[in-house]
């Protein structure tokens, strides 16, 4: 890209909240490195736009509109030309993005793992028997049905709450003794230096993440050439391989936002992408988790063919 072929500053369009300006600022911060001439007080510019999904706080997302509706407002933005790219969460952003907006680049991956947030009513932990520290017939607070599927499958006596909005927001709910406990993705308390409050941290097959979780990943528009050119050098290619692979099964799945589903893909040692993906209902009757692997080149073939094969061997009402 040619900075001096287009007007500065660049704008970045974010959502508001904490967590996604911290993430902003990291990506404008390696984007500057990426490109000395970008280095200066007034190259970047950020625009925090409310989203539905951040307006909206009493209702589950899949009440108003999906996981999507944290983005909406930012697409639009984008498309007309108040801002110049977009920072989003990957797992908050849809696989079909609306016509003339493209993923740009995946940022290196943050720890894609969930953490269990325990309140003072918990025991403590014990290695290996993550879900031995909740008390019988606990309440948790979750507000996703992917976690709260998995936990209901381990442990049906749970009782799962609505609980919404950012990291801050849950665990002061948590705090004010609304839940027993909470999860939340350990990428974002990473990225806000609060990964103490993680009580216990789940493993990745034991808790399947989200697709695309723990990634940052930046739109724009479809005919801005340089600025595709120019982020295509900051992309990490692993991330790149990973959520190739995780948002091909998921669109091949074409699950709603009341579909529990899971996906997390690594590069094992050999160079291999080893994918784990899940479906279940929402109350944890019903939980199909399978993997499959191959050369991280092939990783959107992968995720499309695990993504079939789940489907395929589901009930009909998982997909309702």
């Amino acid at each position: 890209m040619r900075p001096h072929t287009r007007s500065l500053p660049l704008r970045a369009g974010t959502r508001g909240s904490p967590l996604a300006l911290v993430q902003t600022r990291f990506f404008l911060k390696l984007l500057a490195s990426f490109c000395p001439v970008l280095r200066g007080m007034d190259v970047f510019e950020e625009h925090a736009i409310r989203t539905t999904g951040d307006r909206v706080q009493d209702r589950r997302l899949a009440e108003i509109g999906g996981k999507g509706l944290f983005a909406k407002e930012i697409h639009e933005a984008l498309l007309d030309g108040r801002v110049d790219f977009a920072v989003h969460s990957l797992k908050d952003l849809e696989t079909e993005l609306p016509a003339g907006i493209v993923l740009a680049c995946t940022l290196k991956r943050e720890d894609s793992r969930d953490a269990l947030i325990l309140g003072p009513d918990c025991h403590a932990p014990e290695p290996g028997a993550p879900y031995d520290c909740l008390p019988m017939g606990a309440t948790i607070g979750t507000s996703s049905v992917r976690r709260q599927a998995q936990l209901l499958h381990a442990r049906p006596d749970l009782t799962i709450v609505s609980i919404r909005g950012n990291v801050q927001t849950r665990l002061e709910k948590l705090a004010a003794g609304d839940c027993a406990a909470s999860l939340l993705a350990l990428a974002g308390l990473k990225r806000l230096d609060m990964a103490d409050k993680a009580s216990v941290v789940l493993d990745a097959e034991a808790m399947v993440p989200a697709a695309g979780q723990g990634i940052v990943g930046i739109t724009v528009r479809e005919s801005d050439t340089a600025l595709r050119e120019m982020l295509a050098g900051i992309e990490d290619p692993e991330a790149k391989a990973v959520a190739t692979a995780e948002r091909a099964m998921l669109a091949e799945l074409d699950g709603s936002c009341r579909t529990p589903i899971g996906g997390h893909a690594r590069l094992l040692p050999n160079g291999e992408l080893h994918l784990t993906g899940l479906v279940a209902r929402a109350d944890g009757s019903f939980l199909l988790k399978r993997a499959a692997h191959g050369l991280a080149a092939d990783a959107a073939r992968i995720g499309a063919e695990l993504g079939a094969s789940l489907r395929a061997d589901c009930p009909r009402d998982v997909f309702a």
